[in-house]
């Protein structure tokens, strides 16, 4: 059984922006955003509050997708280079001598 990889987003307000003016020229509102990507509106919510920063592949690939950008433009793999929490910044670790 394969882990589903999960991405951090890398800021609510670009998401904001890029709503505005999808792929197609249009803006998207947060339901209609919810209802093409598959998930409640109170998920597309909380990411746009900053509440909720973690989302598994499928649903950061389809709101990327409904939105008409690549998934590195608003979401980071979480992994080595990328940890879960924003306090743990790997760029800050020590390595000892």
């Amino acid at each position: 059984m394969d882990p589903v990889q999960k991405y951090r987003l890398v800021d609510p307000q670009l998401m904001r922006t890029l709503m505005q003016r999808t792929g197609t020229g249009s803006s998207i509102s947060a339901r209609e955003l919810a209802t093409a990507a598959g998930v409640s509106h109170g998920t597309i919510d909380n990411i746009l509050k900053g509440i909720s920063k973690i989302q598994k592949e499928p649903v950061a690939f389809a709101i990327c997708q409904t939105i008409g950008v690549d998934l590195l433009i608003l979401w980071a793999p979480i992994g080595r280079s990328v940890p879960a929490s924003e306090g743990s910044d790997p760029r800050r670790l020590t390595v000892a001598s």
